[in-house]
C-alpha cells in the first residue's frame, strides 16, 4: 500500500459538506467570523458548484412562506408540516426556519437566480409554498455566493475530501477526519465547533431502476449517509430514523412529478382510467385526523396509489397530455392556443433539463411526447432526506424564543441547532424532525446553525484538545481496506473472488437486498413486520462483521467502502426505529403488517435513539411531541 501523508488543519468553525445547508452556513459564518476573528473551514466530498441534492439544478423552490403578502401565516405553514408528517414534527425548528426563509429566497434572487414572475411582476407559484425558477444554475449561483463570503472572511475551502468520522474528546466533538479522493492524503481537521451538513442517504435500499437505470435518482446517488454516520458514531441523539421518504416519480428515470401535479394540474389514473384518489377515498377514514386535511399527506397519496398497484390496476399513468390540452383549450383562439402549446412543451421539457436530464432522455428514447402521450409513474425506493418529506436526522436544540413552558426542557438545551453532543451542530438533511425545508430552508437552517456555532466558540474559548492516539487509530481504520486488498489480491486470479475480503460493490448489493426484503422495499410493496425486521437485523449484524473485511483497490473504491459503512449505520438505525414504533403511522412510506393501524394514544411521540461506539449498543427511547402553535 502506498504511503499516505497526514495533513492537519486547525480551525475555529468546521463545516462538513458543500450542499445548500453548508453554503448557508458558510455565508452566515463568514459575516460573524469577521467580527470575532474566527477562522472558517469548509470541506466537501465533491465540488461546491455541483454538490448536494440540487447539484444538477431544480425547477422550483419548494419553501417560500410569503409572509409579507399576508396570504400566508407562520401558523399556516406549521399546520401544513404537522399534518403532512401525521403529527410528528418539532414545530420550534420548523417555525425557526420558516420565519426566515423568505429572506433567503430574496438573497438567491439578488445573487442572480431567475425566479418566474407574472405580468404584474409577482412570483409565479407552483403551489401554495413553491415558486417556479429557471434553476439549471441554481447551485452554481448559491455556491458562488458562499465561496465569495469565505474569501472575504479569509476562510478555507477543501474539496474532494471525504469525511469519514468525527474526532471526539470524551463527549465533545473536536473536529473530523477523512481522506482525499484524489491524492494519498489523510486530512485531520481540528475544530472548536463542527457542523454536519453532508446530506442524506440513497441506495440504502435496492433501487427500482437497476442495470441500465442504476443510479438514476433525482436525489443524488453520491449522498450516502455520511451525516447519519457522523452524528450516530459521535453519540448524538437521533430522531425519526423510521421516517424515510418514498417519492412518486416518473418510472425508470425518476423524474419528479411535482410540477405536473401542482402547476399543470395533471391527473394520475390507473390502467382502467380510474382516479385512485377518488376510488380509494374510503381508505382515508382509517388515518384520521390527518387524512381529512388539505392537502392530503404525501404518504397517504402514495398509499392510495399503492393499493391500486397491489390490486393489479397498474400501470399508473400521469396524463400529461390531458393537462396540456386543458390549458390550451382555454386560449381565446387557435393561434393563441398553438402559441400556448409551444410554451408548455418548452416548459415540460425544461422542467427536467433543469434537474433530471435522464427523464428527458428517456422520453426521447422511448418516443414519448408528454404533450401527446401519458407517462408511467411509480413509487421509487426509500430515501433518507430529513429536509424533504422525511424527517430522519439528529435531535437538535431549538430556538429559545419559540419555546413554551412545556417544550423548553425537552427542546432547548443549548445553542441553536446543536446536537446533544457538545460542539457538534447539524443542518439540512442532517437535522431531524424539521422536514419540508427543502433547498431554501436548508440554506436558511445552515445560517441559523452557523450563528449558533459562532456563539458556542465565542463562549467556549480554546475548546478541548485532540488525542493523537485517536487520530492514529482512525487513520489505520480508514486505510484498512487498501491494506486488505494489497495483502490478499494475489491469492486468486479474479480479484473479485477472494475468501479474505469483500469488494464494496458486492457489499452494497448485500445491504440493499437485506433492506429491500426485510425493511419494506420495492419488492415487498414497502411492507414489513416485526419478524421480518428482526431477521433483517440478524443479517445486518453479519454484514457488519463483513464490513471489517472490505477491500479497496484504489482511492475511488476506498470511498465506496466507507460510503457502504455509512449507509449500514443508517440502515441499522432505521430498522430498529421501525421495530420500536409499534404502529403504522406513515402508510405509503412503510407499512407494518403486524401493526396495521395508527395509534395516537400510545405513539404520538418521537422515536429517538443513541449509539454507544464503545459497546456497539443502541438505546431506543420515546420523546413526547409538544406543539408550540399557541406561541407563534
Amino acid at each position: 500500500m502506498a504511503d499516505f501523508e497526514t495533513v492537519t488543519v486547525e480551525t475555529d468553525l468546521l463545516i462538513c459538506g458543500g450542499g445548500m445547508a453548508a453554503c448557508g452556513a458558510a455565508v452566515e459564518a463568514a459575516y460573524w467570523a469577521k467580527k470575532h476573528g474566527l477562522k472558517i473551514t469548509v470541506v466537501d466530498k465533491a465540488a461546491m458548484d455541483r454538490s448536494g441534492a440540487v447539484a444538477m439544478g431544480l425547477s422550483a423552490i419548494n419553501q417560500y412562506v410569503d409572509l409579507n403578502s399576508g396570504n400566508n401565516t407562520l401558523q399556516d405553514y406549521l399546520d401544513y408540516v404537522r399534518n403532512d408528517l401525521m403529527g410528528i414534527t418539532r414545530e420550534d425548528l420548523v417555525a425557526s426556519i420558516a420565519r426566515h426563509v423568505d429572506s433567503t429566497v430574496h438573497l438567491f434572487e439578488k445573487w442572480g437566480l431567475p425566479i418566474w414572475t407574472d405580468e404584474d411582476g409577482k412570483y409565479v407559484h407552483e403551489g401554495r409554498w413553491q415558486l417556479m425558477i429557471n434553476g439549471e444554475s441554481y447551485k452554481v449561483i448559491v455556491a458562488e455566493a458562499a465561496k465569495n463570503a469565505l474569501a472575504e472572511a479569509d476562510g478555507e475551502y477543501f474539496e474532494r475530501i471525504f469525511i469519514t468520522h468525527p474526532l471526539m474528546n470524551g463527549d465533545k466533538c473536536v473536529g473530523a477526519i477523512g481522506f482525499s479522493t484524489r491524492e494519498n492524503k489523510v486530512y485531520v481537521f481540528k475544530a472548536k465547533a463542527t457542523m454536519v451538513a453532508m446530506g442524506g442517504a440513497v441506495h440504502v435500499f435496492k433501487p427500482r431502476s437497476t442495470g441500465e437505470g442504476f443510479g438514476r435518482s433525482w436525489y443524488p446517488p453520491f449522498n450516502s449517509g455520511a451525516s447519519a454516520f457522523f452524528t450516530i458514531y459521535g453519540g448524538a441523539e437521533m430522531t425519526c430514523q423510521e421516517v424515510r421518504f418514498i417519492p412518486v416519480r416518473f418510472k425508470d428515470a425518476y423524474g419528479p412529478v411535482g410540477a405536473w401535479f401542482l402547476l399543470f394540474k395533471a391527473m394520475a389514473k390507473n390502467a382502467q382510467g380510474g382516479n385512485y384518489m377518488q376510488e380509494n377515498a374510503a381508505e382515508l377514514d382509517k388515518w384520521e385526523p390527518y387524512s381529512k386535511v388539505k392537502p392530503c399527506p404525501a404518504n397517504l397519496r402514495n398509499w392510495l396509489m399503492m393499493l391500486d398497484v397491489m390490486d393489479g390496476k397498474s400501470p399508473i399513468y400521469m396524463h400529461t397530455e390531458d393537462a396540456i390540452k386543458a390549458i390550451v383549450d382555454k386560449a381565446p383562439d387557435a393561434k393563441a392556443g398553438q402559441r400556448q402549446l409551444k410554451e408548455l412543451e418548452a416548459e415540460a421539457w425544461e422542467d427536467f433539463l433543469d434537474m433530471t436530464i435522464s427523464q428527458a432522455i428517456l422520453w426521447a428514447a422511448s418516443d414519448v411526447e408528454p404533450e401527446k402521450k401519458p407517462s408511467e409513474i411509480m413509487a421509487c425506493d426509500p430515501y433518507f432526506i430529513g429536509s424533504h418529506s422525511g424527517a430522519s436526522g439528529a435531535w437538535l436544540s431549538g430556538p429559545e424564543d419559540l419555546q413554551t413552558a412545556e417544550t423548553k426542557d425537552e427542546y432547548c438545551w443549548g445553542y441553536p441547532h446543536m446536537t446533544t453532543v457538545s460542539g457538534m451542530f447539524a443542518a439540512g438533511d442532517a437535522s431531524g424532525a424539521s422536514s419540508h425545508k427543502f433547498s431554501s430552508g436548508s440554506f436558511t437552517e445552515g445560517r441559523i446553525a452557523a450563528k449558533g456555532m459562532v456563539s458556542y466558540v465565542v463562549d467556549n474559548g480554546d475548546g478541548p484538545g485532540l488525542d493523537a492516539a485517536q487520530v492514529d487509530a482512525l487513520t489505520a481504520e480508514i486505510l484498512k481496506p487498501l491494506s486488505t486488498f494489497d495483502e490478499h489480491k494475489a491469492e486468486t486470479t479474479d480479484p473479485d473472488i477472494n475468501r479474505n475480503y469483500i469488494r464494496p460493490t458486492q457489499f452494497m448489493y448485500r445491504l440493499q437486498k437485506i433492506m429491500d426484503e426485510y425493511a419494506g422495499g420495492v419488492s415487498s410493496q414497502f411492507k414489513t413486520s416485526d419478524k421480518l425486521l428482526e431477521r433483517g437485523m440478524e443479517l445486518l449484524s453479519s454484514l457488519k462483521n463483513d464490513a471489517d473485511n472490505m477491500a479497496a483497490e484504489d482511492l475511488h473504491e476506498l470511498m465506496r467502502a466507507w460510503e457502504n459503512v455509512h449507509r449500514m449505520y443508517q440502515a441499522d438505525a432505521h430498522m430498529r426505529s421501525i421495530l420500536f414504533r409499534e404502529e403504522t403511522r406513515w402508510p405509503g412510506y412503510y407499512f407494518r403488517a403486524d401493526k396495521p393501524s395508527i395509534d395516537n394514544d400510545n405513539w404520538l411521540a418521537f422515536v429517538n435513539c443513541t449509539y454507544d461506539r464503545a459497546t456497539g449498543e443502541w438505546n431506543m427511547m420515546r420523546k413526547p411531541v409538544k406543539y408550540i402553535s399557541p406561541n407563534v
